[in-house]
């Protein structure tokens, strides 16, 4: 894989774990709170747009508006589906479920789909990625576990799972996007959080308590997430640009374990021996696509 799309990744996979700690913290607002980061990284964007739009070589087409649609599409509906996963199940089941899940749709769809040939090292380096998000994420609960704990684990199998749909689909749209139609990532991805944001707008104004309730209590969460979920994924759109989705996809899962690191040292759940297991197999992984 070329050492400056894995150095990309590399970076936009902390910074995931970063915001997605921060996202964990939010266990109520659900789509509220996915509306105002969104709106917060609009807001962000308008000036980096315009600016792009100015030094950009080619000219806008109408093309880019209509990607961009789609994409935003996609990340309401991952947004919304992440947050809802989070609100009922372990940051340690729905973040390892869906992150993993997601690239293996993905590289299997651009093997069959997008003609795409990672080689032998580079797709048994993605499917061990997978398997090590899996070893993360899933596994007997704890003997103490009650009732409410199986359903709420079930619930984040569920939520991780259906997330994980998401992801692959607007990885594989993305990957699209700025290759196949040559949309320029910063416009892409800037319009997509425009559109996001008004796509949500008019539910997340049907509760304007809940909304001034979630500005008050949670500023610094939605400052967090609005300011780095587009910069993790900007960088994921550069990476793309250079190198395969098929290896750029599970390359990124690093995040993982860092999300099953912190959801074991900084909110005390549970399983640390087999997300650190899971963990090494994620990095050998990486290694095999690194060296694919």
């Amino acid at each position: 894989m070329n050492a400056t799309a894995l150095s990309l990744v590399i970076v936009a996979a902390v910074i995931h774990a970063g915001w997605n700690l921060a996202a964990k913290r939010i266990r109520r607002g659900g789509a509220r709170f996915v509306w105002a980061y969104y709106s917060f990284s609009a807001i962000l964007f308008v000036p980096v747009i315009a600016v792009s739009l100015i030094v950009e070589p080619q000219r806008p087409q109408w093309t880019w508006l209509l990607a961009a649609a789609v994409t935003a599409v996609f990340h309401v509906t991952y947004g919304v589906v992440l947050q809802r996963g989070y609100a009922v199940g372990d940051l340690s089941v729905v973040y390892p479920l869906a992150r993993g899940t997601g690239p293996l749709i993905s590289v299997l769809a651009a093997v069959v789909l997008l003609g795409e040939r990672p080689g032998p090292l580079g797709l048994a380096g993605a499917f061990l990625v997978v398997a090590g998000v899996l070893v993360i994420g899933t596994g007997r609960a704890p003997a103490h576990a009650d009732a409410a704990d199986h359903a709420a684990r079930r619930k984040g199998v569920a939520y991780g799972l259906l997330t994980g749909l998401t992801i692959a689909a607007y990885t594989l749209w993305d990957a699209h996007s700025v290759t196949g139609l040559g949309v320029p990532p910063i416009v892409y991805f800037g319009t997509g959080a425009i559109v996001q944001s008004l796509l949500m707008t008019p539910y997340a104004l049907k509760d304007r308590e809940e909304v001034s309730w979630l500005w008050r209590e949670h500023k610094r969460e939605v400052l967090i997430v609005g300011l780095l979920s587009p910069v993790a994924y900007l960088l994921v759109l550069f990476a793309l640009q250079i190198a395969p989705v098929s290896l750029v996809a599970p390359a990124r899962e690093l995040s993982i374990v860092l999300g099953g690191l912190a959801a074991w040292l900084i909110l005390r759940e549970a399983n640390a021996v087999r997300r650190l297991l899971g963990s090494m197999v994620v990095l050998a992984g990486i290694a095999a696509i690194a060296m694919a």
